[in-house]
């Protein structure tokens, strides 16, 4: 929840004066030796922190997602396994886990989605990171238009979705092989265009790095990249250009 939210929430009586000032007098971290939880990012940037669940052990990544959804009454983690999905439900019922984007996450009931962000893949070996971006966006407050396989071998496919691109105030482009996708998305809308080179391609496709080197080239203007695969990356600069957007009255 942002400074803003609570502050009006106060002001319309949804939350009480005690309650709030419980919320800002948290620890701002919460320190469990191997850990130091971010308690008090959401205050500071708008959103609380992630978990990266690749690599942690079971007993700390339980204890972790433990612990913020205790503090935050939500949690999102990225590249979980199946395996660390049945290790947290045992302990929180309520996580889902999607083996596409490989999100482990439980989600406040209330949150509400406005603005819009498109999330474009190349083709749908690309889904993927695409999936990672998606529904970042989404448990970040956003709705998102998901315009899949619409890759430069068949730019009608493209051109047919347009208008939906165009209504969107942020995009992300998901493509690997030779990564021309987000170049052709930059030089047909006016909004920003977020692009995330992705792994998938042949051997000369270097793990993705063709990609990155094609989007960091691109002569079409507003276009910004993340990290090879990085669509947790995307989806989290998508929604904070998003957010502005709201802010400045846009849909």
């Amino acid at each position: 929840m942002e400074l803003r939210d609570m502050l009006e929430k106060v002001r319309t009586g949804e939350v009480s004066v005690g309650e709030a000032e419980r919320y800002f007098a948290r620890k701002p971290f919460e320190d469990m030796g191997y850990a130091k939880l971010d308690t008090q990012r959401e205050i500071r940037s708008g959103y609380p922190e992630v978990v990266y669940c690749s690599g942690k052990a079971d007993g700390h990544l339980l204890r972790i997602f433990e612990t913020l959804y205790r503090e935050n009454g939500e949690v999102l983690g990225t590249r979980a396994t199946k395996e660390q999905y049945e290790l947290v439900r045992k302990s929180i019922p309520e996580i889902s886990y999607d083996e596409i984007s490989r999100i482990l996450k439980i989600e406040r009931p209330d949150r509400e989605q406005g603005g819009l962000i498109a999330v474009c893949t190349a083709g749908t070996a690309d889904i993927p990171v695409a999936e990672e971006a998606a529904q970042t966006a989404e448990y970040f407050g956003n709705r998102v238009e998901r315009i899949y396989d619409v890759g430069v071998s068949g730019i009608h496919r493209l051109l047919a979705k347009v208008d939906a691109i165009r209504s969107a105030n942020c995009v992300v482009a998901v493509a690997g092989m030779e990564g021309a996708l987000a170049s052709v998305i930059g030089g047909l809308v006016e909004r920003p265009v977020i692009a995330v080179p992705t792994s998938v391609g042949y051997g000369a496709n270097m793990g993705g790095l063709s990609a990155l080197l094609t989007m960091i080239n691109s002569c079409a203007n507003g276009i910004a990249v993340v990290n090879i695969d990085n669509g947790y990356g995307a989806g989290y600069m998508a929604s904070q250009i998003n957010r502005l957007a709201m802010r400045g009255g846009m849909k």
